[in-house]
């Protein structure tokens, strides 16, 4: 058994790049930041705070839904698998490209910090929203 799933909270850098292919499916890349922490060591050493950029691709109901909604500087929770591909170029070189493949995201920024107008900033893409709230017991 194996296991490839990626877990990131972070800030979109830049706004999303929309693509359409084959058959109109919509495709949206993000370029999201992630940071970890600056700290002292004991010895009085600062150690930085250091910031890791991840490409993140959705396909799809996600990819529409960042073309409406995600704007640079948005936080999300995005989660997905860790894809590697390469290719080479025309010098013969070959380049390595890593990427998130997201099936699930959160919008996290509140909306009245956030430049869009959706209307459930933090619940989840891809999973149903109930039709009613008859069915809860409270």
């Amino acid at each position: 058994m194996s296991l490839n799933k990626v877990m990131l909270i972070g800030n979109v850098g830049k706004e999303p790049e929309i693509r359409y292919i084959d058959n109109g499916v919509c495709t949206a890349q993000i370029s999201l930041a992630t940071s970890t922490p600056g700290y002292t060591l004991q010895n009085g050493t600062q150690v930085p705070e250091r910031t890791e950029w991840h490409r993140i691709l959705l396909w799809r109901r996600l990819a529409e839904i960042v073309e409406k909604y995600v704007h640079t500087g948005d936080k999300l929770y995005i989660e997905g698998e860790l894809r590697t591909r390469s290719y080479t170029d025309k010098k013969g070189i070959t380049h390595y490209i890593t990427e998130i493949w997201a099936n699930n995201m959160e919008m996290l920024t509140p909306k009245s910090q956030s430049g869009s107008s959706q209307s459930a900033a933090s619940k989840p893409f891809g999973v149903p929203a109930s039709d009613s709230d008859s069915a809860l017991p409270f």
